[in-house]
C-alpha cells in the first residue's frame, strides 16, 4: 500500500466484525472506524460509523452500536476521503487522530492538506497534527483564508480561541497536545449550564443569618468527607475523618500544582511507611485478584515513566480552562475526571480526584466561601451511576493496554499507553458531575437550612416547656422524630420517666409542628437527614433483649424488624471493648448492659441506609 499519497486506498472490504460488534448488513465502515481498521490504529472507537448501500430514512439512523449513513454519505475509498468523513460527520476524537497521524507517514498528510489548502478539514487536521505530535509539515504557511475555528462552538464547549497564522486557524481548544479533554455541547449540558447553580446557592446563602450557614456548612463538610472514604470502602475514624475536611475546607486557597496535590495526599496517608507518597514509581491497577493472589486488572493506570508529562499537561489544561473563563463546573469534571483516569498515586486517588473538585469549584468561586458541596454524598448515593461513568470510560481502554504481573503481584505495562490518559471525551463525566451539584444546591442546601431551623425553633420550646440540659432536649427531640411523632414507651419509662403526661404531650406537639411537612416536601435520595426521622413507612424495631443474642465470629449478633422484613445487626467486638468497656468481659453481657446504646446505633445506620452489601447493619469501632 502506497503510504505517501492522501489517496491511499483503504482496504475494508468485507469486514463484518469491527472491535467486537457486528457491522451492519449491507455496509461499508466509514470515517474513525475506516481508518482505525485499516491502519491498525490501537484505540476504541466509540459511536463507529458506517454507510450503507441502500437509502436510510432521515439520512442517519442509531442501529445497537453504530451510526448508519444514507449511501449518499460515501466519502470515497481514500485515506484523505475517510479523515474528511470524520472530521465532518463524526464527534472529534483527539486519541484516535493521534494514533492515526502515528500510523501514517507525514507525507500522507501533507498531500492531504495540500489537496485542499483551503479547506476546513485539512486546515484542522493539519493544526492537530502539529500541535499533538509536535512534527512540522512540510506545507507552506497561512493559505490566505479566513480563520476557522479549531471546535465548533455550537457542537463543543471551548475555551477562548487563539490565533495559529500559520494554519488560519482559531485553537479554542480545552487544553493542550499534551493533555486536552473534549465536552460535547449536549441539550442537557447545555440546560445545565444555563441554570446558574451558583446563583441559586448565593441566595440561597444570602436569605440565612451568618451562625446557620456556618452550623450546615459544618454539617454538609462532614458529611461529604464521611462519603467520600465510604465510596472506597472506608469508615475512618473521627480525627481522621475530620482533618481530611480541614484540608478540603481549605480547597481553592492554594494554586493547584503538583506540589499541592502531593501536599493532599500526605494528608490522607498519616502512615507512609507502606505507601509511596508523591508519583508512584510502579503499576497501578483497580479489580480483584484471583486465588493465588495475582491481578485481575479492571482498570491500569498510566505508565509512571508517563505520569511527570501527563500531570503537568493536566495542571496546564486546568489553569488554560480557568484562564478561558470555561464553565467551572465543566472545568472540574474535566480536571478532576482525568486525574482519576492517569492515577498517578499509589493510594489516595479516588478520594483526591473528588477533593480536585472541591478546589477548581472554591478557586472559580462557584462554591460561596467557607461551604462545601457535599458533591461526595451524591456521588454516593449514585454509587452505580457514578461507576458506571468511570467504567464507560476506562473499560473500553483495556483492550488497548499490554501488561504483564510482576513478582509483587502488581502490573506492568508493555506499550505506549500515554495518549489513552492524554486526550479523552468528559461529556459523560460532566454531565454526572453537574447533575450531582444541582441535586445539593437545589435540594441539599436548602434543606439542611431549613432543617436547622425548623431544629432549633422545636429545641428552643421544648426548653422553655420544661428544663432540661441541652444534651438531654436534643435527644428528646431526636427520639420523638424518630418514632413517627411519639416518645416511645420504652423511653418514657426510661430516661424521661420523670416527664408527665402532659408534659410529653406537648412536647410531642411541638416537635410535631415544628417539623410539618419537613419529611414530605424535598425528599431526595441518600437523604443526609435519614438517619434523624424514619423513612416514610419505615422504622426498625427489636424484640425483647434474651430473644436474640448470639456470639459469632468477633461480632454480637442481634436482630430488628422493618415491618415483616427481619435486619441482621451486627456490633463488632473491637467496638464493645473500645467503646463499651468490653475488654476481657463476655462480649454477651455487655451488649446487654448497653442495649439501648448500642440499638439506636444500629437504628440510625440502618435509616441512614449504611448497610453492607447483605443489606446487614455492621457498627464498626471506627463508627462510634
Amino acid at each position: 500500500m502506497d503510504r505517501c499519497i492522501s489517496t491511499m486506498r483503504l482496504e475494508n472490504k468485507g469486514v463484518n466484525i469491527f472491535q467486537g460488534v457486528m457491522v451492519p448488513e449491507e455496509s461499508r465502515l466509514a470515517g474513525w472506524a475506516a481508518l482505525t481498521q485499516a491502519l491498525g490504529v490501537k484505540g476504541p472507537v466509540r459511536k463507529p460509523a458506517c454507510v450503507s448501500d441502500k437509502h436510510v430514512s432521515g439520512s442517519i439512523r442509531e442501529e445497537g452500536a453504530w451510526r448508519v449513513f444514507d449511501r449518499r454519505y460515501w466519502p470515497g475509498e481514500s485515506f484523505g476521503d475517510h479523515l474528511s468523513f470524520a472530521l465532518r460527520n463524526e464527534n472529534l476524537d483527539l486519541l484516535l487522530l493521534k494514533q492515526i497521524f502515528d500510523a501514517v507517514d507525514s507525507k500522507v498528510l501533507e498531500a492531504f492538506v495540500k489537496a485542499t489548502p483551503t479547506g476546513i478539514p485539512a486546515r484542522r487536521a493539519w493544526f492537530l497534527y502539529e500541535l499533538m505530535t509536535g512534527r512540522k509539515l512540510d506545507v507552506p504557511d497561512d493559505p490566505g483564508v479566513p480563520a476557522v475555528d479549531v471546535l465548533d462552538a455550537d457542537a463543543y464547549f471551548t475555551g477562548k480561541p487563539r490565533l495559529s497564522r500559520r494554519h488560519r486557524v482559531r485553537d479554542n481548544l480545552l487544553g493542550s497536545g499534551r493533555f486536552c479533554p473534549i465536552i460535547r455541547r449536549t441539550e442537557l449540558l447545555t440546560e445545565l449550564t444555563q441554570s446558574g447553580l451558583a446563583g441559586k446557592a448565593a441566595e440561597t446563602l444570602g436569605r440565612t443569618g451568618a451562625h446557620l450557614v456556618s452550623r450546615a456548612a459544618s454539617f454538609l463538610l462532614l458529611a461529604d468527607s464521611l462519603a467520600s472514604f465510604e465510596i472506597e470502602g472506608e469508615r475512618p475514624p473521627r480525627n481522621r475523618l475530620e482533618r481530611w475536611g480541614r484540608a478540603v475546607l481549605q480547597a481553592g486557597k492554594n494554586k493547584l500544582t503538583l506540589d499541592e496535590i502531593i501536599r493532599l495526599q500526605g494528608v490522607l496517608i498519616e502512615d507512609p511507611r507502606f505507601v509511596h507518597v508523591g508519583l508512584r514509581p510502579d503499576g497501578v491497577f483497580l479489580g480483584e485478584r484471583d486465588h493465588n493472589g495475582e491481578p485481575l486488572p479492571e482498570f491500569i493506570g498510566a505508565r509512571p515513566s508517563d505520569l511527570p508529562d501527563l500531570m503537568s499537561g493536566m495542571l496546564e489544561a486546568n489553569d488554560r480552562m480557568s484562564a478561558d473563563d470555561v464553565d467551572p463546573v465543566l472545568q472540574a469534571a474535566a480536571t478532576a475526571f482525568g486525574f482519576v483516569y492517569v492515577h498517578p498515586f499509589q493510594d489516595g486517588n479516588g478520594r483526591l480526584h473528588r477533593c480536585l473538585v472541591h478546589h477548581v469549584l472554591a478557586e472559580r468561586k462557584f462554591t460561596p466561601p467557607g461551604m462545601v458541596f457535599p458533591v461526595s454524598s451524591v456521588m454516593f448515593d449514585r454509587i452505580d451511576e457514578y461507576r458506571k461513568t468511570l467504567h464507560a470510560h476506562s473499560g473500553p481502554l483495556m483492550n488497548f493496554i499490554e501488561w504483564r504481573p510482576t513478582p509483587q503481584r502488581n502490573v506492568e505495562v508493555l506499550n505506549d499507553t500515554a495518549d489513552l490518559y492524554r486526550y479523552f471525551d468528559a461529556t459523560e463525566a460532566a454531565q454526572f458531575l453537574y447533575a450531582c451539584l444541582k441535586r445539593t444546591v437545589e435540594q441539599d442546601l436548602p434543606r439542611e437550612i431549613d432543617y436547622l431551623r425548623r431544629h432549633d425553633q422545636a429545641l428552643r420550646r421544648i426548653m422553655n416547656t420544661v428544663e432540661m440540659p441541652d444534651r438531654l432536649a436534643e435527644n428528646l427531640l431526636m427520639f420523638i422524630r424518630q418514632n413517627k411523632g411519639k416518645l416511645s414507651k420504652r423511653r418514657r419509662t426510661s430516661e424521661f420517666k420523670k416527664l408527665t403526661d402532659a408534659e410529653v404531650a406537648s412536647l410531642e406537639a411541638i416537635v410535631g409542628e415544628a417539623f410539618e411537612g419537613f419529611g414530605d416536601a424535598g425528599r431526595v435520595e441518600g437523604d443526609i437527614h435519614a438517619g434523624e426521622e424514619i423513612a416514610a413507612g419505615r422504622a426498625l424495631e427489636f424484640p425483647e433483649p434474651a430473644e436474640r443474642y448470639v456470639f459469632d465470629r468477633e461480632v454480637v449478633v442481634f436482630w430488628g424488624q422493618d415491618g415483616t422484613a427481619r435486619v441482621r445487626c451486627e456490633i463488632s467486638e473491637e467496638a464493645l471493648d473500645d467503646h463499651f468497656g468490653g475488654s476481657g468481659k463476655d462480649k454477651v453481657a455487655v451488649f446487654k448492659a448497653n442495649w439501648l446504646a448500642i440499638e439506636e446505633i444500629a437504628r440510625r445506620k440502618y435509616l441512614a441506609a449504611r448497610r453492607e452489601a447483605d443489606g446487614s447493619v455492621l457498627i464498626r469501632s471506627e463508627d462510634l
